[in-house]
Order: C-alpha cells, then structure tokens, then sequence
C-alpha cells in the first residue's frame, strides 16, 4: 500500500493494485470562495497548488467521494475526470449528482461493495458536535474501510470528528493505517474534523495504527498544523504513531513495515 499526500483531503492511494483517487479538490490555487469561516475569512482556496501535474491524477483507477463539499469534489474534478471513471460515494443523492456532471459509473458504498477484489466498507461520520438540526443541514459525510488479502487494513475517516461510530469502527475492524482528516477545522461555530483530542482519542482506541494525518492547512478554516499535531503527539507519547505527510510525501506500508517516500 502506498498513499501520498496531495492536497488537503485529497489523497492517492495504491492498494491491492488498484489506484484511488480520494476526494478529489483540483482546482488552481486561489479560485475558490473561502469557507464560511471566522479563520482567514477573505483567504480563497485552495491555499496551495496541486504537489503534481493534474493529469497524473486522472489516471486513478477509481474515485471516492466522501462528501459533496467543494474541499472534496470541486467543479474542476467533475470537469477533468472522465465520465467512464468508477466512482464511489456515500449515499443515493450524492450519486444523483455525480450522474447529473455525466459521470456513467457511480456506485453507492454500502456494508460490502467489492471493487477488483477489495472491500469497501461504508463508515457514517459526525460533520461536527452540532445538534441534531445543523448536522442535517451540514448534510451527511462518511469515512471508508479498505480490506484486502496480503493488505493492510486501511480506514479513511473522511470529514468526521471522534465519535462512537468511528470508536465503534476501530475496535471492529483493527486498521493497521488510519488516514484521519485532522486540521481541527473550523465553521462559524463548531469543528467539523478532528482536532488534537480527537487524534489522541483515535490513538488510545487503536493503540497499534499508524494514524496518517491530512486534511491540513489547503482551507481557509484550518486551525491545526502538522507541527502543532506533531508537538501535540510527542507530549502525549505517540510521535512515533503518528505521519504528517506534506503534501506530494508518500507513505508505503508493507504488512509491518512502514516507510516514508518522495
């Protein structure tokens, strides 16, 4: 298994043979409004450039989707994706949206969906500690589990804090890796993503992974860095669990070994 960083949440990932391209944002940097935000209300996003040319990652074999935010599939992706791509998304109505932009090949994830002899396992996210009512109208986000023979078991937490679901999540399923969205982002209010306690929390429940954090500093409503994460870990003692991946850094694990590449 091999995942590199890209950009804030977007991520590819070899695994099993099979490359995922994982919440693509490909815009330019700058062309996008701001998130509604008190942090860096006026800064547009992304913040940064793409770490490579675009057309390296059109050539995933597949796409997931966690969520319909444009920090995740933005009106660039559905422009430069090709509409025969396999595309894979949390629930019906982001489906219909996908096959509205055109696209031929969208599958709903579901508790077993198998793709090329790998599983894909459904995982709902909490878009933040809000009530009831705002979660609803925030709209409904999800993280993916990634199992195959002679792989590490994988968990993409997408845009969700800790909660009992992703608890529940870990102590089923024994993820070997955890990529966890990890910038403590912030709305007007509430944080939508894990922040420092969340990571800790994520740590002390699957005490053996290997917690990759992204997700970090693309959005204008980031409020935790990967040096202040990394600062963080080492008081608490888990550094040496913990990646912070710049962007364009890859990380390779293979069964017990794990290893950091341009």
């Amino acid at each position: 298994m091999k995942l590199t960083q890209i950009r804030n949440a977007t991520v590819l990932l070899e695994y099993a043979g099979v490359h995922f391209l994982i919440d693509p944002m490909l815009s330019p940097k700058g062309t996008l409004p701001p998130c509604h935000s008190r942090v860096r209300p006026e800064a547009r996003n992304p913040l940064c450039e793409l770490p490579c040319p675009v057309e390296v990652l059109l050539e995933a074999d597949a796409v997931i989707v966690t969520h319909l935010h444009p920090g995740h599939f933005d009106q660039a992706a559905a422009q430069l994706l090709s509409k025969t791509k396999p595309i894979f998304v949390q629930n019906s109505r982001d489906g219909e949206v996908l096959r509205y932009y055109g696209f031929q090949q969208v599958t709903v994830l579901n508790a077993d969906t198998i793709f090329s002899n790998i599983t894909l396992t459904k995982i709902p996210g909490r878009y933040g500690n809000w009530d009831e009512e705002m979660l609803d109208h925030a709209g409904s986000v999800c993280g993916v589990i990634f199992q195959a023979s002679d792989e590490p078991c994988l968990y993409a937490t997408g845009d969700t804090v800790w909660y009992p679901g992703v608890e529940q999540a870990v102590r089923t399923f024994h993820p070997q890796m955890v990529l966890a969205n990890a910038g403590g982002n912030m709305g007007w209010q509430y944080q939508s993503n894990m922040g420092t306690e969340d990571v800790l929390a994520l740590h002390r429940a699957v005490p053996s992974a290997l917690i990759v954090a992204t997700h970090m500093e693309d959005l204008n409503h980031w409020t935790l860095s990967r040096q202040q994460l990394r600062d963080f870990a080492r008081k608490k003692g888990f550094l040496s669990k913990l990646r912070t991946p710049a962007n364009g850094e890859s990380i390779c694990i293979f069964k017990s070994k794990i290893r950091n590449s341009p």
